[in-house]
């Protein structure tokens, strides 16, 4: 059987990232991708024009609907915009048998933002000590916990501090760092380091989306975390490296590029 993946995040009417982004991820990786719908968004090349959540009541419908009838092997969240939504999704996913991929999304690649400050103590609280593996940026390292990371080494002091908030696992990003692109893998006592070449390519808009999916897709699929995390690392580097333009500004990630080489 296909595994199923379920997707709740936003959505990005630019197709670039959000659920949109996850969806593209999920059938490139061969499993079923569902959806549940957490907040609209006006959204393209240039940035975020608009954002409207729905109500918690439409979210929670949605995914009890998913998961009730169909089931998933695996829950993906993205952006969740307010602390009501944060703690209704929480409750959810704590009350599924899956493994969770939580991306505490708080801006977009253009530094809109797409999570309001007051749910910040609800995603630290509520989102992440129900999450398997935790995939924050350096910018989201900093939101969550105040620890700047501004150097590989420091890699390790940021991962404790997302770590005492819950997660089995967290991946700390270290993609706005200078250099290779490194990201820290950890559960506080084993450790993998992911190196990847830095593609000189501007069109990266979805990548945390695009990862974070893939994870959950390797996850759904019965791979264990660590090698979950280094299979959706090998597919976001192609992705990017394949990034092209749109629009006027930051263009996607390229979530078929192994279609396209002939894979």
């Amino acid at each position: 059987m296909i595994p199923n993946v379920l997707t709740v995040a936003g959505s990005d009417s630019g197709g670039g990232a959000g659920i949109q982004a996850d969806l593209k991820t999920m059938l490139a990786l061969g499993v079923h991708g569902m959806s549940v719908l957490t907040a609209v968004t006006a959204q393209n090349s240039l940035g975020v024009q608009g954002a409207w959540e729905l109500p918690v009541e439409a979210v929670r419908a949605q995914y009890r609907s998913v998961v009730d009838d169909i089931g998933v092997q695996a829950v993906k969240t993205g952006m969740l915009a307010s602390a009501e939504l944060v703690e209704a999704v929480s409750g959810l996913i704590a009350g599924t048998d899956a493994p969770a991929v939580v991306d505490p999304v708080g801006v977009s690649k253009h530094g809109d933002s797409l999570l309001a400050a007051s749910a910040l103590d609800s995603v630290r609280t509520k989102l992440l000590p129900v999450a398997t593996v935790a995939t924050p940026n350096l910018d989201e390292v900093a939101q969550l916990t105040g620890v700047r990371v501004e150097s590989e080494e420091q890699l390790r002091r940021a991962a404790a501090a997302v770590l005492e908030y819950g997660p089995r696992w967290v991946l700390i990003k270290g993609g706005h760092l200078s250099g290779d692109a490194v990201d820290l893998l950890t559960d506080g006592s084993e450790e993998h380091c992911l190196r990847a070449p830095r593609h000189d390519n501007r069109h990266t808009h979805g990548t945390g989306c695009t990862l974070a999916s893939a994870i959950a897709s390797q996850l759904a699929k019965g791979h264990s975390v660590p090698e979950a995390v280094t299979a959706a690392k090998e597919y976001v580097t192609g992705a990017i490296a394949a990034g092209f333009a749109l629009g006027g500004g930051i263009g996607p990630v390229d979530h078929g590029w192994r279609f396209r080489a002939g894979f």
